[in-house]
This record gives C-alpha cells, sequence and structure tokens, in this order.
C-alpha cells in the first residue's frame, strides 16, 4: 500500500520525502487556502518535491468546465492527477478526461455504488473518506471493505485510496483491507513511526554506547561521531 500525504504544506511535504517512504500527495482547496500562497506556483512546487502522484483538485460542477480544468491540471506536470467530485457532472468530466488517458481521482466517495461509478466511467483512483462517515456514525472501514471486494471481484483496475484517515488504526485497518493508496495528514504519518518502547529503547542502547564507546578500542569513523 502506497503512503501519501494530504496537505499542501510543503514542509511537511519535503520531511515525508526525506523519509524515503512517501509515494504521493492529495490536496483539496481547503488544504491549498491553508497555505495563503499563489494557486499555480505551489502546486508546481508540489509535482517537483513529489516523485509520485499529485492530487490537484477542480472547482464546480459543470461538466464542461471540469474538462477544461481538468485539461489545464494535465499540463501542470506530469505527475498531476485531476480530482473531481463523485457526482453526476464529475462522472461525465472523468469519462472524457479518463478516454483522453488524463488521470482522474474521483473524490468525496462514500458509497460503493458511488465507488463502482467512479470506476465505470474510467477514474484512475476512487477515494472513500473513511473519518467523515465515522463522524455520522458510519462505520467507514465497512465502506471501505466492500469497496476493495467488490474491485477485486469485478477485476477494477481503478486504484482504491483510503482517505480522511484519523489515525493509525486506520492506516493498518486499510491495508489489511487491500486498500492501493492510503492518505493522512502529517500528523498521523508520524504517528506511524511512534513508539514508547522504540523511544526508551533507543535511549537505553544510546547510554550504554556513550559508556561502552571509550573502551572499545578502534571504531569506524562515523560511530566517533556518534
Amino acid at each position: 500500500m502506497k503512503l501519501f500525504l494530504d496537505t499542501a504544506n510543503l514542509e511537511e511535504i519535503r520531511e515525508g520525502v526525506r523519509w524515503g517512504v512517501l509515494r504521493g500527495v492529495t490536496t483539496n482547496p481547503t488544504l491549498i487556502g491553508k497555505e495563503q500562497q499563489d494557486f499555480l506556483p505551489l502546486v508546481k512546487e508540489i509535482c517537483s518535491v513529489v516523485d509520485g502522484d499529485v492530487s490537484i483538485e477542480t472547482a464546480g460542477d459543470d461538466t464542461e468546465l471540469l474538462v477544461r480544468q481538468g485539461h489545464e491540471i494535465a499540463q501542470i506536470a506530469d505527475n498531476a492527477v485531476v480530482k473531481i467530485a463523485t457526482t453526476a457532472n464529475g462522472l461525465a468530466a472523468t469519462r472524457r478526461l479518463s478516454d483522453e488517458g488524463i488521470k482522474v481521482n474521483m473524490t468525496l466517495c462514500f458509497t460503493a455504488t458511488q465507488a463502482i461509478l467512479a470506476a465505470e466511467a474510467g477514474a484512475y483512483i476512487v477515494s472513500p473518506f473513511l473519518g467523515r462517515l465515522d463522524d455520522v456514525a458510519t462505520d467507514g472501514l465497512v465502506a471501505l471493505s466492500d469497496i476493495c471486494e467488490i474491485y477485486a471481484v469485478q477485476g477494477y483496475e481503478t486504484q482504491v485510496l483510503a482517505a480522511s484517515l484519523r489515525h493509525p488504526i486506520h492506516v493498518v485497518e486499510s491495508a489489511k483491507m487491500g486498500a492501493d493508496i492510503a492518505t493522512m495528514p502529517f500528523k498521523v504519518f508520524e504517528m506511524l513511526v511512534k513508539h514508547p518502547l522504540t523511544d526508551s529503547g533507543f535511549k537505553r542502547f544510546t547510554d550504554d554506547w556513550e559508556e561502552a564507546k571509550p573502551h572499545l578500542g578502534e571504531l569506524l569513523p562515523s560511530m566517533q561521531e556518534a
């Protein structure tokens, strides 16, 4: 399962890239707006930093407008993916763009039926939102499980991107269910590597190393700096 960041913050994206595990980025108007930067330079910079798909969302719900925006977004960079909401007009735009070889991420998906429609429209990615379903007392993981099962049975090529992930359990369960991608805020991304036993064990090893180092004779040059 590929790990994406759901952000438009360049500092967070660069840190994820530095870890060597970040495979892509998803953005939306809310995240873009938080950065208070010019839109086009920002998304171009994100695409240049990330070696993987970068979803850039369209605005509005008119099919012709969405198609035009899709053409413009696709020209931003080779790794730019057009992000379109799962509406009737969005499906029509997705069909036309996908027929032209333009990659579309159908977002704001909340049901298996919407996911079926996205796949039938030729979407490159479909993004079921787990956390937002949980917010309205619906189990988002059940919806994701249904979508993954249907896609496997039907042989759909559309990738399932688990979105609106709120905590590491969402990430783990998404991986177990067979999601192709998981996207998350940077704070959740950081949680994936954190564990108190790792921290306490590392501190003990570091303390023991400092105590033992004077008695170990010749060391590797880099170990002398540790």
